[in-house]
This record gives C-alpha cells, structure tokens and sequence, in this order.
C-alpha cells in the first residue's frame, strides 16, 4: 500500500484526459490488499483507451506501491483491464496498455513519437539506463540485500545442520582418509547423496552418473573410436563379452561417448592458488563398463587408464573425470546455458516488449520467467561467488575461457531439447534404457510446447500477422544482434516469420529457464556433496605413470578441508528451493484476462500434472529416484 499521492491520466485514440487526482474524503485510500474504486469525469470523448498513466507523489515520506492492475470502465459499460504487477518506487510514473494484447502493433501517436527518435548506437542502451534511474531506490535496496545474502552465506557454516564450522580453523590440512570425509558430510545427507558415498568407487555408479546426475548433458553415443583415443584391442579385450574385434565391437554394441572437449580444442590446466589443477580432457566410457583415459595426446607421459590397471589407478583416474565434470558443469551447462542465455531473452523482452504484449505476459507469468531475471541472478549468485572462487580450480580465470569457447556450440537447435537428444544419438529408449532425464525432458517439453502453441494461435491468426507485429521481430533482432553478437552459426533466427516457428521459439525460451536450469541445478547437493565423487579442484597433476598411485596419493590429491567446506555450502545452497517457490504451471499474477488464454493455462496445468503422476509412479522404490524434471520441482525460472 502507500500513502503518496496518486494520478490518473486516460489516454485515447481521440484525445487525452487531465490528471487526476485519486482520493475519497476521510477514507484511508490504497491499503495493503484493498480493491479501490473512484469516479472520473473528463469533458470530451477520448475515443477509445488504449493507454493509462499511474503517477505516484510524495506525501510525508517515500514509500513503495505494488499495483495489480486497473480496471476501466467506460460510459457505455465496457471494462478494459490494464495490468501492472510491479512496484511503483519513489515520485514515479507507469503507463500502461490494454491487456488484452489484441494489437501488437504500435498505436499511432506512440508510433509517430518513435519514428521520430534519431536512432544511434547509444540508443540500444537507453532503456537500461532508464530502467535502473527509476529504480534506483530499488537498487540500492538490492545491493542491502546482497550484502545481507553475503554475510548469511558467510554464516552458513555455522549453521547446525551443516556441522562444519568445527572444521574452517583447519582451512589448508588434508583428509586422513575417505572416511574423513564424512564429517561434513553426515548431517546434511540424504537418499541419493548416501547411495553416492556408499557407491562412489563402482563403475556403474560413475557411468549412471552421466545418464542421470546433475550434468546429463555430455554424454553422446559413439560409432567410431575417437581418433584421438588410440584404444587397441588388447587394452579392452577383458573388458569384451563376445569374440569381436574392437571396431566391431563398437559397430553391433551400443558404445557411448562423454566428451568433455567439446567446446575446447585443448587442454585446459588451470591454477588457482599453489597446488590447485583443474584438467578438463577427452573420456570415453562404454555403457555398461565405465572406461574413461585421461588426457588428449597419449605418450609416456600421458598414459591411458583402464579397467584392469590397478585398482587405484582406475579410481584416481575416474576422479579426475568426474572432477573436469564438475567444473563443465558448474560453468558450461549450468552458467551459460542456462542462467546467461536467460539473461539475453530477459534484457531483450524489457527492451523491445510491452507489459501486454503476449510474449511478455508468459514471460511474467513464468514467475518472472524474464521479470527482474538480470536482479534475480544478481543477488543469488554475487554472494555465492567467493564459494567458487575459493573451492574451485577453475575460479582464477579458466572459467572465463571456458565460457568463451563453450559459446561456439550454443546454437539455438542445440536449446531445442527433443532434437539436441537425437542430435547426440540418445534418442533411443530401446538402446539406451533408463535416460530419465532425456524421457522426463522430452515430456516437459511437449507440454510447454503445447501450451506455447495455443497461446500464439489465440493472438496470431495467422503467419502473416506474425511478421507484422513489429515488437515481437524487434525482440527477436535484439536477442540475435546483441545476445548472440550476430553470429550467423549460432542459428539463431532474425526474424519469426510463422507460427510454428514462433511456438518453438517461445518453448525454447520457458524450457531453458525453467526445466533445462531445474536438471542441472537441484542435483547438485546429491550428486556433488561427496566431496570425492565432484572434486571441485585437484590438488595435485594428473598421473604420468601407471601402478604407482596410492590412497596416500588420491587423498592428498583432493581438496583441503577448507575448500571442501566452502564446495560443501555452495551446492547445499544452489539445491536450495526459493521461499514461497512457484513452480511450472503456477500463475499468481493474472496477466492474461483473456478467456481461451485462461482455458490454456488450465490445460498446461493438467498435463503437468500427468507428467507428475508419471513420475512419481516410476521413482516408487527406487533407490536412485529421479525428480529433478518432474513439474512440480521445476521453479517457473532460474532464480538462483
């Protein structure tokens, strides 16, 4: 609520009205959750309201106002809703359209006013810079919070049901030994992260973990050795079922590849501090039997690590793959695909979109599936920061090149999830069993795609009006030209000329920020908390040579008890669901007033539910249950 004074100015298309004031005598005006209604008499037909105009003034102090939405009715008996759904800070003003969201085309005096402006490159910024000047007040209050966030998240290992502050004075000292490990560990556990420290060593376990951990995404099929994998025959033939030469083998058998270089074209060692390695190489591993070899260009020094070398050998070279893992993880798969990828739909729809454009009320809806996203990832993720920096290898810089070389493989077909699936050859249940992410992923995204489809076909008679309406192509430019730098192998379109088209543009952008960011985010605390099943930095180079490693070695090879504790609390937090979290399918706010709009929405949220049901069926005794794409875990966005 508020005390300031308030304005109204009704905007037509054959005049505008004079501001007026909005206050009833003895009566308090614009409680908290209060529905207000006032009377105002203009002199002259305005034709028909296209716009509103809310202006806020002080009266003793500054205060906030959330405003829903107002309701106009006109003379003869007409109601027009205007949504608002956002906070009015300070001595502000809001306009805002008709929200039926009928006309996508700019109204002519709006219209006249913006061919009017000399476009510059200064310009593109304009709306930013405009954005964070009205908000300012609420920015400031942002940075209160994210120092508040900082300083809880310091206080984190304090908490009782992290149990690890007995530890931080013993920031630089190494684990005696695995089971030292579960003195951090023991408070916080739960199902799938116990079965992973009492599982960690056996290879199902390191291979499942690609099919269904919180990286699901690398893992590809294989219908060739690698060329740079010079695996002969003899190294493998224990590991063979059927007298079958190798290349054979790989032809009639079901070989998988994980190729953690996919965005990089070379080793990539990084140092944070002293004694800190970060290796992200090529591994390749069979379905069945896990075989992953260290390194790109074998040699003396480079050897490749088998099933049937000794057994530590096999397990620290298993570490280090999970540990290159991690860190494709936590930048690649996670960071830029899809929080910043996020981040390029959000600017773009608060640049070229109006409140009551179509594409803008499904992204509010989506808990702000764009609203406030640039804010969102801001307070969540400056606070969590000094965690990487500090427990991973990578933190010093080697995450920036990651990023850097990792945008050469994001495309806009490889965010469309059923053909990036197919793309990969893991598209067959029949083959490959047991991929829930991929069958609970392929779900979600027909839903989505359903629900995008009607809502486009109720606003887009047909493809014509789709390359009419000026905004939407202004909003498509924007993402290529300045999310995508206009690179054309990005694939990105400039332009949506149909409605088909235009429907998978819309479930790419919903399914990136809420299914795509829930499968790789609220795993971590399950599969990451062990510390030595996701090392998030490795203390020593990886091994030149065969039959010398030791327990001595892996353990003094994993991080200290300092970075564990600070890698501990990152995922505990990141797996963390938001207070009063909405998720997929959930709609506070009414943005749409429209009836068939409405009736979508209802359908959405009836096949979510199915695909709940399914779900949850499945997982009934399961001793790796899997949930992480089930609609109602699924946050509406990234928000964290």
């Amino acid at each position: 609520g508020t005390d300031d004074y308030v304005y109204l100015t009704l905007q037509g298309t054959s005049g505008c009205s004079e501001r007026h004031l909005l206050d009833k005598p003895f009566y308090n005006d614009f409680e908290r959750g209060a529905v207000d209604s006032y009377d105002v008499t203009v002199e002259e037909d305005l034709g028909e309201i296209q716009l509103i105009k809310i202006e806020k003034r002080k009266y003793w102090y500054q205060d906030d106002w959330y405003l829903k939405y107002v309701t106009v009715k006109t003379p003869v008996g007409d109601y027009l809703e205007f949504p608002c759904y956002r906070w009015i800070t300070d001595e502000k003003e809001v306009v805002l359209r008709d929200g039926r969201g009928e006309n996508h085309k700019k109204p002519d005096f709006l219209q006249n006013i913006w061919n009017s402006l000399s476009p510059s490159p200064f310009s593109m910024y304009l709306p930013i810079i405009s954005l964070i000047w009205r908000q300012w007040g609420r920015v400031l209050r942002i940075l209160k919070i994210i120092f508040f966030r900082y300083v809880l998240f310091l206080c984190i290992f304090r908490m009782e049901n992290l149990y690890i502050n007995r530890f931080m004075h013993m920031f630089q000292s190494s684990w005696s030994d695995f089971a030292d490990f579960e003195r951090i560990f023991v408070r916080i556990s739960n199902t799938i992260s116990e079965y992973v420290m009492q599982h960690w060593k056996e290879d199902f376990m390191f291979g499942y973990q690609f099919l269904n951990g919180c990286n699901p995404v690398l893992i590809q099929r294989c219908t060739e050795i690698p060329k740079k994998l010079p695996v002969t025959m003899d190294m493998v033939e224990c590991s063979l079922e059927r007298n079958l030469t190798l290349e054979e083998e790989v032809k009639v058998q079901l070989w998988i590849r994980l190729d953690c270089t996919r965005s990089f074209s070379y080793s990539l060692t990084s140092k944070l501090c002293s004694n800190c390695f970060s290796h992200i190489s090529l591994q390749a591993f069979w379905l069945v039997m896990a075989k992953p070899f260290l390194g790109q260009k074998p040699g003396p020094d480079n050897p490749i690590f088998l099933p049937s070398d000794a057994t530590y050998d096999w397990l620290l070279a298993k570490i280090w793959v999970r540990s290159s893992d991690f860190h494709i993880h936590q930048t690649v798969t996670h960071l830029l695909r899809t929080h910043l990828v996020s981040e390029v739909f959000s600017i773009a729809m608060f640049r070229q979109l109006p409140a009551v454009h179509p594409l803008f009320k499904v992204g509010s809806c989506m808990k702000g599936c764009m609203r406030a996203r640039v804010v969102i990832t801001s307070v969540n993720t400056v606070p969590i920061l000094p965690f990487f920096l500090q427990a991973n290898a990578t933190g010093g810089g080697g995450h920036v090149q990651m990023v850097q070389k990792a945008m050469k493989d994001l495309t806009y077909r490889s965010l469309c999830f059923p053909e990036e699936i197919k793309a990969k050859g893991m598209d067959s249940k029949e083959d490959i069993p047991y991929y829930y992410y991929r069958d609970d992923g392929i779900k979600v995204w027909e839903a989505i795609k359903s629900f995008a489809e009607d809502v486009i076909h109720i606003y887009y008679e047909s493809d014509e009006v789709v390359c009419e309406d000026v905004e939407l192509q202004a909003f498509v430019k924007d993402i290529y030209v300045y999310g995508m730098r206009g690179v054309k192998a990005s694939g990105f379109p400039k332009m949506i000329r149909t409605r088909e088209t235009l429907a998978e543009y819309l479930t790419v952008i919903i399914f990136t920020a809420s299914a795509q960011h829930a499968a790789v985010n609220f795993g971590q605390y399950d599969w990451c908390s062990w510390i030595p099943n996701a090392p998030p930095t490795m203390r020593c180079p990886p091994p030149t040579e065969k039959g010398t490693v030791t327990i001595e070695q892996i353990v003094e090879s994993l991080p200290d008890r300092g970075r564990s504790c600070w890698h501990l609390g990152a995922v505990w937090a990141l797996s963390q669901f938001q207070d009063k979290e909405l998720f997929l399918g959930m709609y506070p706010d009414e943005h749409f007033v429209e009836k068939p709009v409405k009736e979508a929405m209802a359908k959405f949220r009836k096949n979510l539910d199915e695909i709940v049901n399914t779900i949850t069926e499945r997982n009934k005794n399961k001793k790796l249950p899997y949930y992480y794409l089930s609609p109602d875990r699924i946050p509406n966005s990234v928000a964290v």
